[in-house]
Parts: structure tokens; sequence; C-alpha cells
């Protein structure tokens, strides 16, 4: 057994040293395959480096040559220009020597040509000193004595041509002034244009049933007397069927009396204290009405901020009514045309538009405060501490103050296109043409008058009087008396101004 074990033991370690050796003997023959490839691809590397390298001084070689032959180019081509612009240079150098020559040629002339004009000049004083000594002693005056005489000869003459050219240019700025005026007045006009909301005095509120009618009389008249104690209005409760009639000269009592009837019509609970509690309501909400119209106005003409108390005042607006035109419209259309005249004048048509609408804002304070709406109006605003031009558009537009400013002015303009034509506010136009034609007649009938002329919707009279007829003094009292006259014999609604016009023309024609 134990032979057996060695022998496998011995065979084993023949096998195991003779498997090394045939794999050394192999691994020995591998690697000299592995140099040999190794060698040849050296080489070949080697021999593609060469031609690479070769290659590249090759294309050096000919890109070195192409930039010299380039450069031998570019120098040429410089040296041509080169010698050009010398040759510019020396045409120009030859033309300044001739000019220099040309220019001392020109001096030595001047200065010849001021020594002749010195030497006569010195020989034209003589003759006139001389001359000027024969003159004193023809004339038996001075020197100073006749240059006096002869300025003021001269001023007579300058000062007739300088107003004969100043009077020229004046009438033709008049006549410019008139263009422009109607120009912007025209296109102010046709870029706006409402219609007028004509008032009445009467509200008619309709009935459903001839039967209610009873029910606000009441019982021995008793809600009827609440009602009217309560809204301020006339209701007038005749045989028209189905309808009641409201009369009041106050617009925002009537407008609330007409809501109250109809809410209480539409309830059917026709009592003192149902009366009163639907008054209160509808009051608060015409209150709340009013101060969000005027917001809505105000927010419409682009303003930017306003007091709370002149907004509400401009939704009051509304409600107020001057001759039957509605006071609000108005305002609006002023605000309106105001803007438009102001921009086309250079102005601020922001502001005019604010002056517009609050020219009349104390109309909205008439009916509840003692005094005209203007000093209303200019008091609330002063105290709003509106700006300037609003205050004096107030008074402007009447008349009390003159126009400040160009939004001022455009204010009145468009007060008086908006107000002062007829057919703007509610008149008969019979009695219209009458009233006119009865103010002028009695204006022509005085002694002295030669033209007279009612103007502005009959608001105003123009009288032209004879200057050599009337002096100024009797022109004021002729003024008086037609306006005495006119008050007397004349119905008319507010007020008529009467302007008398003396003046004196002096016309002359050249031949």
């Amino acid at each position: 057994m134990l032979i057996e074990v060695l022998l496998g033991g011995g065979v084993a370690t023949v096998s195991g040293i003779a498997g090394f050796l045939i794999s050394k003997k192999i691994t020995a023959s591998n690697f000299g395959v592995y140099t040999d490839q190794a060698r040849a691809k050296a080489s070949a590397i080697e021999h593609e480096a060469e031609l690479v390298l070769k290659k590249a001084r090759i294309e050096a070689q000919e890109l070195e040559s192409e930039l010299i032959s380039a450069h031998e180019r570019n120098s040429k081509t410089l040296q041509k220009e080169f010698i050009k612009k010398e040759q510019v240079l020396k045409d120009l150098e030859k033309q300044l020597v001739t000019q220099q020559n040309n220019n001392d040629n020109i001096k030595n002339r001047i200065e010849q040509e001021e020594a002749e004009v010195k030497r006569r000049k010195s020989n034209y004083e003589d003759r006139i000193d001389e001359m000027t000594r024969v003159l004193e002693t023809g004339a038996g005056m001075t020197r100073d004595e006749a240059k006096q005489q002869l300025m003021l000869k001269i001023e007579e003459q300058s000062r007739t041509e300088i107003a004969h050219i100043v009077r020229k240019y004046e009438n033709e700025a008049k006549a410019q002034a008139q263009k422009k005026a109607n120009f912007i007045i025209a296109q102010a006009t046709t870029r706006f244009a409402s219609e007028f909301a004509q008032e009445r005095l009467v509200n008619v509120v309709n009935l459903p049933d001839d039967e209610l009618k009873g029910r606000i009389i009441g019982r021995e008249g008793r809600n009827i007397k609440i009602l009217e104690n309560l809204l301020g209005v006339d209701i007038i409760i005749d045989d028209t069927p189905n309808a009641i009639v409201l009369s009041s000269f106050n617009l925002y009592r009537r407008a609330v009396a007409t809501k109250t009837i109809e809410l209480l019509v539409e309830d059917g609970r026709i009592q003192p204290a149902r009366i009163e509690d639907i008054y209160a309501k509808v009051t608060q909400e015409f209150e709340d009405i009013t101060r969000q119209e005027g917001e809505d106005i105000i927010h419409e003409l682009g303003i930017a901020v306003m007091n709370p108390e002149l907004t509400h005042l401009i939704g009051r607006l509304r409600y107020r009514a001057s001759f039957g035109q509605n006071a609000l419209a108005h305002s609006l259309e002023v605000a309106h045309l105001a803007g438009i005249m102001a921009a086309e004048m250079g102005g601020d048509p922001v502001l005019a538009k604010r002056a517009g609408i609050l020219h009349d804002i104390g109309k909205s304070l008439t009916h509840e405060h003692v005094g005209s709406h203007v000093d209303l109006g200019a008091e609330v605003c002063t105290r709003a501490h509106e700006n300037d031009v609003v205050i004096n558009a107030i008074y402007a537009h009447h008349g009390l103050q003159e126009a400040k400013t160009v939004e001022c002015a455009a204010v009145c303009t468009a007060d008086a296109l908006s107000a002062a034509r007829p057919g703007a506010r509610r008149e008969v136009l019979e009695s219209f043409i009458k009233r006119v034609k009865e103010i002028e007649e009695i204006a022509s009938s005085r002694d002295g008058v030669k033209q007279a002329y009612a103007i502005n919707a009959g608001r105003e009279l123009r009288v032209t009087v004879n200057a050599t007829l009337v002096n100024d003094d009797e022109s004021v009292l002729l003024s008086r008396d037609i306006a005495q006259e006119i008050e007397k014999n004349v119905q008319y609604p507010g007020d008529i101004k009467v302007t008398v016009i003396r003046e004196t023309r002096s016309v002359e024609f050249a031949h």
C-alpha cells in the first residue's frame, strides 16, 4: 500500500515538472512572437510619422510661399497708393501757395481801398462842415438847433407811421383771434352734443286701481295730510283715471315723493306709520343714489380726487333745474365743452372739466340755505380747498370776476353755449321773440341811440349811441333809464344786462 502511494506521488511530481517545462517553453515562444509584432508596429508608426512630417513640411513651404506672394502684392499696392497721395499733396501744396499769393494781392487791394475810403470820408466830413457853416449863416440857427428841429419833424412823421402800422396789425390780430375763437367753439360744439333735459313742475303717479285714491286720501283726509306735510309736495287727486299728480318746484322732494307713493301703492298698506317708514327708507336710498351718481360722474370726467361733500352735491344737481334745464345735464355739458376748448387753447382740460362741473354747484344748496348759488358754491368749494381756478369760474360765469385763466374762460364760454341760446331752456319761442323785440324797441326809442341789439337769448342788451349827442355822463344815465323801463314794462326771468357803448371814430382816406 505504501509503495503504491509513493509511486503515485512520484508520478505526480514528474508530471508537474514536465508541465512546468512545457509551459515555460510555450511562454518563451509566445514572447518572441509578441516582440516581433511590437517591433513591426513601431516601424510602421515611425514610417507613418515620417510621412506626416514630410507632408507638413511641404504644406508649410507652400503657405510660406503664398504669404510671401501676398506680402509682395500688398506692398506694391500700398506703394502705388502712397505715390498717388504724395502727388495729391504736392498738388494741394501748389494750390495753397497760389491761394496765398492771391490772398496777399487781395489784402493789398483792400488796404488801398480802405485808404481811399478814409480819404473820401475826410473830404466828405470837410464838405459837411462847410455846408453846415453856410446853413447856419443863412438860416440863423446853430447846428444843434437845426438838428433838434429836424429830429422833431422826423419823430412826428414816424409816430404817424407807427400808429398806422400798429392799427393795421392790431386789426389783423383781432381778425385772427376772432377766427381762432370761432374755430375753437365750432370744434367743441361739433365734438360734443347732448340733449337738453327739460324738467317739469309735476310728476304723475300711475295707479293700478282708482280705489287706491281713497286709501291715499285716508279717513277724513288723514293720509294725504301726512303725505303732503312729510313729503313737502302738493298731491292733486282729480277725475283723471288711474293717476294722481304730484306738484312741487323742488325736483328732489318731488322725486322722493313719487318713489314713496309708488312703494306705498305697491305695498298696499297706506297708513301713517307705514308712510313714515317708507319715506325714511326712500330718503336714505336717494342719498346713497345721489352720492354714487356723483362718484360715477367724477370717474367719467377723469377727475382724480374730490371732496366727498362736493361729490354728493354733484349727484344732487340732477334734482335741480334752471328755467326748465336740468342743472346736472347743464353742468356736464359745460364740463365737456370747457375741457375740449381748454385743450384746443393749450390749457389743462382736466382742470377745466373740474371747474365746469362745479361752476353751478351752489344750486344744490339754494333750497336749504339763504343766498345766491354763486356765493354758496364759492363758499363750499373754498371750504373743500378747491383750486383757485374753480373759485374764479364760479364767480366769473356770472360776471362777478374777470376770468384769470384759460380754463376759467373756457368754462364761461361753455356756460354761455349751454344756457344762453333760444331753445336751450324751456321758453315759448313766440314769447321769447316778443320780449327781445320789445327790449330792443325800448332802447332804440331813446334820443342819441344809433343801434340796439339783444344778445345772449335776451339776457344782455348792447346799445350804441352817437358820441356827438351823448357824452360819458349821459351814457351812464341812459343805461340806468333803459334798465328801469325794461324792469317796469317787460316780464323776463333772471337779469338783463344793459351796456351803453359810446365811441369816437376818426376816418380818413388816402388818395
